[in-house]
């Protein structure tokens, strides 16, 4: 399974990423030579008018070969003879306009994007809304409560929100849309188990009652869902399936109160008593630390520990197309912002550089992905295309974040660079993405091997 649905997704995504090159270099009349999809010797392929189109070795990319592209790093990957150096010709990638070169570059990141949205989009359309099916209280934000919403702070933990304003609560979703459609001067909170009744004003600025709606936090047990390899907890000796139940000695009923005591001791060595297997362990962890911006807008320091917490059983919600775009595009955008905030939290050392995977993760997670059905798999494939899309674009040589660096400085210096200078350049990006592969399988290898 996981063999067959690691073919799948690198095959698809791979496929779509290079006809975004092709369809673009067709589209501003450049001529293509070759599209591969695989690096490495041509193990199949046909030929149809100019262009080649072969299955290559090595499936771990693609390549879309233009005439007049001079690129002798990516010919030597692709087992090809080298550049011929001439003048540009009209069909030549290197004899068109800056703007078409760099819409050429982009079309690959572009349909990668595309891809995503399409996938989000149908997840809803198919299954409809994504809403936790929990409706306890487990958490209220005291600094993102607007004036006069304090008393929301009394509603007791685990009690189970049962209507807010006019509407009746069924999921999570409901508190949230409960609380931004409300009429009246004031939204009125009922919970059961404890019965309780809750007024407060009803702001008139959007963006208010978002505050008031995400204040409350749905209940999520103090679980362990897994550790992040190099952190904190996974240092320590936390394991998958550990129950949280304290935090140097004050009691944490769910994740959002062990997760409000990890970020109050930045750089501490805590003591988490956990539950496992019946039995109660102290266990000592040094917390690292993190920046973050705080409601107020403050950067603030606040402690990390490297657990991911368990997920709320989901309820779907039915949704017309025309919503379920706009969750496609809200997805994809979340999706992009998760994928960058963690490169930042990789360079900035918020994040171990052994949370790095290669082709090993992708299977393993594919393979997972495809058991957990087709929803599950497609979210996964969405997820991956938005993060090729993101890898393309950085700025190393032989990337297509590279190749628009040199568009950029050829825009403002009003000339390209030599092509030996360009040559050079991606050589030595090839040798750092080569390194970057090896540093990800060299963790592959290591989770193999339980170091």
């Amino acid at each position: 399974m996981a063999l067959l649905a690691t073919i799948v997704v690198l095959g698809v995504l791979i496929l779509v990423h290079e006809l975004g090159h092709f369809w673009a270099a067709k589209a501003v009349g450049v001529k293509v030579l070759r599209f591969s999809i695989g690096l490495g010797p041509r193990v199949l392929g046909f030929r149809r008018g100019d262009t080649e189109y072969v299955i290559s070795a090595i499936p771990l990319g693609g390549y879309v070969k233009m005439s007049g592209m001079a690129d002798e790093v990516m010919d030597q990957v692709e087992g090809g003879g080298g550049s011929v150096r001439r003048g540009p010709a009209p069909t030549d990638f290197d004899g068109k306009p800056v703007w078409a070169r760099a819409l050429v570059l982009s079309a690959g990141v572009i349909m990668n994007m595309v891809f995503a949205f399409a996938a989000y989009t149908t997840i809803a359309a198919g299954w409809g809304r994504v809403e936790a099916g929990e409706t306890r209280i487990g958490y209220v934000d005291m600094e993102l409560l607007p004036p006069g919403a304090e008393p929301l702070a009394g509603l007791p933990l685990g009690a189970r929100v049962t209507r807010v304003g006019d509407r009746d609560v069924v999921h999570w979703g409901d508190v949230r849309e409960g609380f931004m459609s409300a009429r009246g001067e004031t939204i009125t909170v009922e919970t059961e188990s404890p019965r309780v009744t809750v007024s407060v004003p009803a702001p008139d600025d959007p963006s208010a009652r978002e505050r008031l709606a995400l204040a409350l936090d749905y209940w999520i047990d103090a679980e362990v869902l897994d550790v992040e390899l190099g952190m904190p907890a996974a240092s320590a000796g936390v394991q998958p399936g550990d129950r949280v139940l304290a935090v140097d000695g004050v009691a944490v009923e769910n994740w959002a109160l062990f997760r409000r005591e990890i970020m109050r001791r930045p750089g501490r060595t805590v003591e988490l008593q956990v539950a496992r297997d019946g039995a109660l362990l102290e266990i000592a962890v040094p917390l690292a630390t993190r920046e973050e911006r705080g409601p107020d807008g403050e950067i603030r320091t606040v402690g990390q520990v490297g657990i991911l917490a368990p997920v709320a059983d989901p309820v779907y919600v039915p949704v017309p197309l025309t919503r379920a775009a706009v969750i496609g595009y809200r997805d994809t955008v979340g999706t992009t912002r998760m994928i960058l905030a963690f490169l930042g939290d990789l360079v900035t050392g918020n994040v171990s550089p052994r949370n790095v995977g290669s082709i090993v993760t992708i299977g393993t997670l594919s393979g997972q992905a495809a058991e957990a059905g087709i929803q599950t798999f497609l979210r996964f494939m969405a997820l991956f295309s938005v993060n090729l899309a993101i890898l393309n674009l950085l700025p190393i040589p032989i990337l297509d974040g590279g190749h628009l660096v040199f568009l950029g400085i050829e825009a403002v210096r009003g000339r390209a660079l030599s092509l030996e200078q360009r040559l050079r350049w991606s050589r030595v990006g090839f040798l750092v993405l080569m390194g970057i592969m090896v540093w990800a399988l060299s963790n592959d290898i290591l989770r193999v091997l339980g170091l």
